[in-house]
Parts: structure tokens; C-alpha cells; sequence
């Protein structure tokens, strides 16, 4: 198995740009970027931990 040349990188972040467009780019690493922190929460088997409001009115 080879691994992806330069030149066929850029093709591949430029075939991406022009498909989605530059303003969606930064919601789809976003999107990404919480799977995968999510991904490793489960596999660590770490419970979301909401911080609890203390507050008493």
C-alpha cells in the first residue's frame, strides 16, 4: 500500500474546496473535530461531565 504524493494531496484539498466552498470548510473541520473527541471519550469509556449550576435563587 503507497501513501498519497504531495501533488495528489492538494488535488484532493482542491477537488474538496471547490465541492463544498470555502465557508463550509471550517463547520465541516469543526464537525470532524468533535466526532473524533467524542470517538475518543467513548473509547476511554470517560461519562460527559456537564458542570452542575450551583445557583439558588
Amino acid at each position: 500500500m503507497h501513501f498519497p504524493l504531495p501533488w495528489q494531496i492538494v488535488l484532493i484539498l482542491l477537488v474538496v474546496l471547490i465541492i463544498f466552498g470555502a465557508s463550509k470548510l471550517p463547520e465541516f473541520g469543526r464537525g470532524l473535530g468533535e466526532g473524533i473527541r467524542n470517538f475518543k471519550k467513548a473509547l476511554s469509556g470517560e461519562e460527559d461531565k456537564k458542570p452542575e449550576n450551583k445557583e439558588q435563587a
